[in-house]
């Protein structure tokens, strides 16, 4: 079966196409703008779930309008890299923009909660093709030493979606209806496709492709076990002990099939897939292996905080949807500018490992600094503590990518997007479902025995129409505020473990390592001297003028500015 999926790999089409300059910035334009809309959608969602839980009277299970949407995110973004592999990114960059508009179009006209909850799933699954497949077609235009600068800037286009979300969701909830964001995001969704269908290039050799021989390829046993595994699993954890008792019949029998369909997924990428959805050899390499589990775990706070930081400045200091997005604001714009900042370092100075550091430790020191929020810190300093916290997503979100390219071979640059991709939805999704299970339960306990049976985790309660007094109020907001503590410190144990693991990383430059090899043998070919260090450092290359150079030696030296 190894030599079968190695086989496989081979017979992948190399998308790469390098673009002159003008068709390049053209083409990332239309790029950066589908993933900004992608992320409106994605993440604006937050600040308004207080108020679709009251129109759609779902108290108990509004969290699923985000849950959902992650979890169907995660299930996808590893089969898209699949898939464009063999389908070609146009062909399936285009599909996934057409499906956000339709399924966004649907959300705003949904009825009832569970309506919401399939379609914001189905929606789910189109983010997730936006965001893998447009950094996937930036790698393909883009040579890895310029990738930074431009992987900088779609991080910034991430952070901008971020930010301008939440505005534009709690502008609509407060003078209009919470509709009118779908609405909103469904045309644009449309345009872009539109523009993407006479901009984007062509994928390489795209009219040989064979259905019936490309299908067989798909890991569908992958795609069958995978998603069972996570969704099996997520439900149990996210309602138990609020929901649901842990103990009981449902719970257990869920965590049961959902474990064994993770080890048969496992089995499958192993030993059944032609080409597996997550090769499992990816984790033989140390530092890919890092860096994808640290990107598994800063999903789990990032989305944590970016939902339950709007909640705990509406529920627990009762702002407004509007002031709450802005007090997000910090978070968002230190991402955006960071990113661009990290970006423009990488491609001048060709190094990533002090970003990653630095990134880490910020991100860790603002997640820490969260947990001492209640309801008398100073609007100062949660922006201070915001703003240093931001300054980390940004200094994180696109370095790692670089990173994670430049200790992998060409052959798995669309994989490893899209398994980085995967990893950070998936811990995303739990880190919402476990939120949502370490809210419920801590705010259970916290709240005063006479407003038990009317609290929810994502609205306070009517307190004019319950006859609460002052001092039952107030100890009602600090139940709120305690139970958002207890999301907070939850998320610093996995920030520690990120920064931890750099220790693990070395930093290699921008140089894969096929494109060292091809150096190393072009320069040994030609008579040239090469200094070696150990195995974690880039050879030292001493070049004769080019004029010198043989045509094979040329040739090498195109590939490795590839």
């Amino acid at each position: 079966m190894k030599e079968n999926q190695v086989a496989a790999e081979a017979s992948i089409v190399d998308q790469t196409n390098l673009l002159p300059k003008k068709e390049l910035l053209i083409v990332f334009s239309v790029l950066a703008i589908s993933l900004f809309i992608c992320f409106i959608d994605q993440n604006g969602i937050g600040v308004i779930l207080p108020t679709i839980s009251r129109d759609l009277d779902a108290a108990d299970t509004i969290s699923w309008a985000g849950t959902s949407a992650l979890i169907a995110n995660t299930v996808f973004q590893v089969l898209f890299g699949r898939l464009s592999d063999l389908f070609g990114r146009k062909v399936v960059f285009l599909s996934a923009l057409v499906l956000l508009a339709v399924c966004d179009l649907l959300c705003g006209f949904s009825q009832n909660a569970t309506m919401l909850y399939v379609f914001r799933g189905l929606a789910g699954v189109a983010n997730g093709g936006i965001t893998s497949l447009s950094m996937m077609i930036v790698s393909d235009i883009v040579t890895l030493k310029e990738r930074g600068r431009y992987q900088g800037i779609l991080g910034a286009c991430v952070g901008m979606g971020n930010m301008v979300g939440p505005f534009i969701a709690a502008v609509f909830a407060q003078h209009s209806t919470w509709r009118g964001l779908f609405w909103l995001v469904s045309p644009l969704a449309a345009l872009c496709c539109v523009s993407c269908f006479f901009i984007l290039p062509a994928s390489n050799d795209s009219s040989k492709l064979d259905f019936r021989t490309v299908s067989k390829k798909i890991d569908y046993w992958g795609i069958l076990f995978g998603s069972a595994a996570i969704i099996l699993i997520l439900i149990p954890v996210s309602g138990g002990g609020s929901y649901f008792r842990w103990d009981s019949t449902m719970v257990i029998a869920m965590l049961a099939v959902g474990g064994s369909c993770a080890l048969a997924f496992l089995f499958v990428e192993h030993k059944v897939a032609l080409l597996p959805m997550m090769p499992l050899s990816l984790f033989r390499n140390l530092p890919v292996c890092i860096l994808l589990l640290q990107n598994f775990l800063f999903g789990i706070v990032y989305y944590s905080q970016l939902y339950y930081l709007p909640l705990f400045f509406q529920n627990a200091r009762r702002m407004s949807p509007i002031t709450s997005a802005a007090l997000v604001l910090p978070i968002t714009a230190a991402q955006m500018t960071l990113s661009i900042v990290s970006g423009q370092y990488i491609s001048r100075r060709e190094r990533y490992g002090e970003v990653i550091w630095l990134g880490f430790f910020l991100w860790t020191l603002g997640v820490g600094l969260t947990c001492i929020f209640d309801q008398n810190t100073p609007i100062a300093a949660i922006v201070v503590i915001l703003l240093v916290q931001g300054a980390g997503v940004g200094l994180i979100f696109q370095p790692t990518l670089v990173a994670l390219q430049a200790h992998c071979s060409k052959a798995q640059r669309a994989i490893v997007i899209s398994n980085r991709n995967f990893l950070r939805s998936l811990g995303g999704a739990v880190g919402l479902a476990i939120s949502a299970a370490a809210l419920q339960n801590s705010l259970k306990k916290a709240m005063p025995q006479e407003f038990a049976s009317a609290f929810s985790s994502y609205d306070t309660p009517d307190f004019a129409a319950l006859g609460a007094s002052p001092e039952q109020i107030q100890e009602v907001l600090d139940a709120y505020a305690k139970a958002s503590r207890t999301v907070f410190i939850m998320n610093v144990p996995f920030m520690g473990l990120c920064l931890l693991g750099c220790l693990l990383i070395k930093d290699r430059g921008l140089q894969r390592p096929d494109e060292l090899r091809v150096a190393q043998s072009s320069d040994t070919i030609n008579g040239v001297e090469v200094e070696k260090g150990n195995g974690d450092e880039i050879a030292n290359v001493q070049r004769p003028p080019k004029s010198d150079l043989n045509e094979e030696a040329k040739g090498a030296l195109v590939q490795e500015h590839r």
